[in-house]
């Protein structure tokens, strides 16, 4: 735990610091401050599901947290039914009853993008 404290202060230290016309380099493209962090938010979220799921435990995060990601992040996706069941689809995590199974997807890092 002390480990994901460090690295969660480490990126809201970098953010913080980072003016907000800031634009880095990631593989989806360019990301402005806003979108690292919900990027970070993303891996959290979506690695803590995988090593439940992995552990047989029931967890989800925050209905608010996923909607602002999806919204942030991806904002081709429709939120048509639950956000974290939608954040998970976009993901590629898991199908959903009316959209298959994502085998590539993307994030949009960038105000704009």
């Amino acid at each position: 735990m002390t480990i994901v404290e460090a690295c969660g202060g480490l990126l809201a230290c970098a953010l913080r610091a980072a003016p907000s016309a800031t634009v880095a380099y990631h593989v989806f493209g360019p990301s402005d401050p806003e979108g690292f962090a919900a990027m970070a938010v993303v891996e959290v979220l979506v690695h803590t599901h995988d090593i439940t799921q992995g552990l047989n435990l029931d967890w989800s995060p925050p209905r608010e947290l996923c909607e602002r990601i999806l919204k942030t992040l991806f904002p081709h996706v429709a939120i048509d039914g639950d956000v974290w069941e939608t954040l998970l689809w976009a993901t590629g995590r898991i199908a959903l009853p009316d959209r298959p199974r994502l085998t590539e997807w993307r994030w949009y890092g960038t105000q704009g993008a």
